[in-house]
């Protein structure tokens, strides 16, 4: 199991890092069926002085290229090398998603759905069970990097249960757009976070197989401030300021499609719209017919569905609601 002993000395994989070293460990506990191993590359910075040690990752889906920037970001600009403490980022967790631009493991299993893992399961059960039993135990924090799936492109938003007070407060401090209140799903790297009391503030910004300037932007930003917030953050780092609070977004619905056919988007994501507003126009291809979208509430637009093709049924829009 990966610790920090008495003597500040970090092992991790098998491997000891001492104060004010860096190192890259290779995590390769899986392999294709060709048995080519496949690492995954954690790349690690210690200050000399101790202090809490924040883990950073990307990429559990292999499409979410947008949290991939961010972390990518992190280590090119130097924010991970801290002025005390420990950070370790993983800017690639499922690397074979990545390689072939997936969602999921090799195996067909989502990561996401299969924490903690166990010691003798399938390929990605596996692979969750020995980041949850040597990697994870390491953490005091945890920052977590998704973006939406398929074409559905979130506004930047931090997600954190409901009644958590200490989480909500290191949201208001990562200050992204929009602060939701989510319901943690069973069997996710979150939960085992939460398993084991680690406190994880899960980022979500843009949407899978693409890579947004604004959202990458937010994400930086933000690990910025939570780093100023410990202690972390270098002095030749300046922590960003914002001009606005994050919105708190307490309950949300979804609005979907009443008919099939090509979706035109009429609003910007992160908009505050009013009841009956115009957001959309579904159309048929021959030019015969035309549906406009209106708004079913007073809100803000939290995710938009930017296929350019939807079925009746297909969720288009989240927005924010009253109680």
């Amino acid at each position: 199991m990966g610790m920090i002993d008495e003597n500040n000395v970090l092992t991790l994989l098998n491997k000891k890092i001492y104060p004010g070293e860096k190192a890259k460990v290779n995590f390769n506990t899986a392999k294709l069926y060709t048995t080519t191993t496949v690492e995954v590359p954690i790349i690690i910075e210690r200050a000399i002085e101790p202090g809490p040690t924040v883990l950073i990752t990307a990429g559990i889906h292999g499409d979410e290229l947008n949290g991939i920037e961010i972390v990518r970001q992190l280590i090119s600009r130097g924010i991970n090398k801290p002025e005390k403490g420990t950070i370790i980022c993983i800017p690639v967790v499922n690397v074979f998603g990545f390689l072939s631009m997936t969602r999921e493991f090799p195996d067909g299993r989502d990561l996401n759905r299969v924490f903690p893992g166990a010691k003798k399961g399938p390929l990605a059960s596996k692979f969750a069970y020995v980041f949850t039993e040597e990697i994870l135990p390491v953490a005091d924090y945890c920052l977590d990097f998704h973006t939406g799936g398929s074409s559905r492109f979130n506004a930047a938003q931090i997600r954190v249960e409901k009644g958590d007070e200490k989480m909500l407060e290191l949201a208001k401090i990562f200050n992204a757009p929009f602060t939701v209140y989510s319901k943690t799903i069973s069997k996710t790297y979150r939960k085992a976070c939460s398993k084991l009391e680690k406190p994880i503030l899960l980022f979500e910004g843009g949407k899978s197989q693409d890579s947004n300037k604004e959202i990458a932007k937010y994400g930086v930003e933000g690990t910025q401030r939570i780093l100023a917030h410990l202690g972390m953050l270098k002095k030749e780092f300046t922590v960003p300021k914002t001009t606005q609070e994050s919105i708190l977004i307490e309950h949300s619905l979804w609005m979907r499609a009443k008919y099939s056919g090509l979706l035109h988007i009429k609003i910007p994501i992160g908009k505050k719209v009013e009841k009956g507003e115009y957001i959309a126009t579904i159309t048929d291809p021959y030019g015969s017919f035309r549906h406009k979208v209106t708004a079913s509430n007073t809100g803000y637009i939290i995710n938009v569905n930017q296929s350019p093709i939807v079925y009746q049924g297909d969720a288009i829009f989240h927005i924010s609601k009253d109680a």
